[in-house]
């Protein structure tokens, strides 16, 4: 059974940071990433990194959000640095299998405000 659990989500103030963390079990993932989604809108690409290290980054994040992963331990990290409010949504962590199949955690809130 695949599981993903996310962690680290939480209040900050704008151009400050947080860290998210997620755990992944039960496959080996070629693909993890992180998506987000605020109330009323659709569920947008945020960051997805391969098992070689290939990463891709929306661009609204690009050069403020460091996306890693641990292989051992099937793990993948999103360090969010110089957030701002239009960061603010829930977090959802994503990862993708050799034959396809999708799987998301249960989603973590992430809040940006003074």
């Amino acid at each position: 059974q695949v599981q993903l659990v996310e962690s680290g989500g939480g209040l900050v103030q704008p151009g400050g940071s947080l860290r998210l963390s997620c755990a992944a079990s039960g496959s080996i993932f070629n693909t993890m990433g992180w998506y987000r989604q605020v109330p009323g809108k659709q569920r947008g690409f945020v960051a997805t990194i391969t098992r070689g290290d290939t990463t891709n980054y929306a661009y609204s994040v690009k050069g403020r959000f460091t996306i890693s992963r641990d292989n051992a331990k099937n793990t993948v990290n999103l360090q969010m640095n110089s957030l701002k409010p239009e960061d603010t949504a829930v977090y959802y962590c994503y990862a993708r299998n050799a034959i396809d199949d999708s799987y998301w955690g249960q989603g973590t809130q992430v809040t940006v405000s003074s």
